[in-house]
């Protein structure tokens, strides 16, 4: 093993945790959460989703496929879901140093250097899991020595606002003309879109969207408490006074919720993950999705013209929304995945479907 500086990630109850650096060495503040996700840590790491958050993977061993290549295909990265390593910082429990994979370009911790974003192995991840299950998602510090830090809690700032697009941005010529509320987008959305034959216009989060003329309106999955995100909602608030057909994912499904009077709350330890489990209201079909969010919906404030979509087996917490007349619906996983499974694709075909019927009025 490599000469490696140690740290320590200190928790706001006072629990301390030494580990190694195999990241930037420096220190960061954060909220620590967990993902559960055995594969994928490109995808996850470059979601705009885990700002301002030190992430804690509880599959033991990171690292030993690479980084993979990041050319560019239609404007956006291949296999990145932006342009950037968004989480603060990553905390794992065994790190590779040596990977292997064809299409690898080089080491996560060669990575995450390049980024300056810290990476620490060596902690016992399956202790750390266990406090963050039985008192929820809390600060945390990385402090390397002489480099002290005050602990931040992101969830007091309007995240979005750093993750969004500062211009309006169109990828593709497809026949459907679909605008794209970024509030911290993963490329794959804008993947999803091209497949099913749609122009693409990405504007930022606090854009009046409702002056541009385009066949229907998607909100983008984002980082933060959704009632930071109050222009947002407004803007979604006119957009459902008409029938144009909106899909919402994440952050969008909760801002959607918002826009049409229902609160939202902040869950004990969120859901980060690739294996949780959803039921589609009115039927036995269950899904199992790919998740990163700290907030929910709380479907006992939903107007009557809306209900609940999706549910959550385990937890019984919102998945997703619909209108009960106008083509409006939001999904609170993420049905492109990446990383994660694509059984829930098909929304996106439905949201298109709407989008042509709308067009045929």
């Amino acid at each position: 093993m490599q000469n490696v500086q140690k740290a320590k990630l200190i928790l706001e109850d006072g629990t301390v945790f030494e580990g190694k650096s195999f990241g930037y060495d420096k220190s960061v503040a954060g909220e620590v959460v967990f993902y559960t996700a055995m594969t994928g840590y490109p995808e996850s790491l470059t979601d705009p989703s885990y700002t301002g958050q030190i992430l804690v993977s509880t599959y033991p061993m990171i690292g030993n496929y690479g980084v993979p290549n990041d050319r560019e295909e239609d404007g956006i990265f291949r296999h990145f879901e932006s342009d950037k390593i968004h989480v603060s910082a990553l905390i794992v429990s065994d790190y590779s140093f040596e990977y292997s994979h064809w299409n690898a370009m080089k080491s996560l911790g060669n990575w995450l250097k390049e980024n300056k974003v810290p990476g620490l192995f060596d902690i016992d991840t399956r202790a750390l899991t266990k406090i963050l299950r039985e008192k929820g998602s809390m600060l945390g510090k990385i402090v390397f020595d002489g480099n002290p830090i005050d602990f931040y809690d992101p969830n007091e700032e309007n995240l979005v606002s750093r993750v969004s697009t500062n211009d309006v941005v169109t990828y593709g010529n497809g026949d459907h003309k679909v605008v794209l509320v970024d509030c911290g987008v993963k490329n794959n959305i804008i993947r999803c879109l091209l497949r099913r034959n749609a122009t693409v216009i990405k504007v930022p989060w606090n854009y009046d969207f409702n002056q541009i003329e385009c066949d229907g309106i998607f909100l983008s999955n984002g980082p933060g408490d959704p009632a930071m995100v109050q222009e947002t909602v407004e803007n979604v608030g006119k957009a459902i006074d008409e029938v144009k057909p909106i899909m919402g994912i994440c952050l969008g499904n909760q801002l959607l919720g918002r826009a049409a009077g229902a609160d939202t709350y902040k869950l004990k330890y969120g859901h980060r993950s690739h294996n949780q489990p959803v039921l589609l209201t009115g039927t036995d079909k269950c899904y199992i999705t790919s998740q990163n969010h700290g907030f929910a919906i709380d479907d006992n404030t939903l107007p009557d013209d809306w209900e609940p979509m999706f549910v959550n087996v385990n937890d019984q917490t919102n998945e997703g929304i619909r209108h009960k007349t106008k083509p409006f619906f939001s999904t609170q996983f993420h049905p492109e995945a990446s990383s994660g499974p694509v059984d829930t694709e098909f929304l996106f075909d439905d949201f298109i479907d709407n989008i042509k019927k709308y067009k045929k009025q």
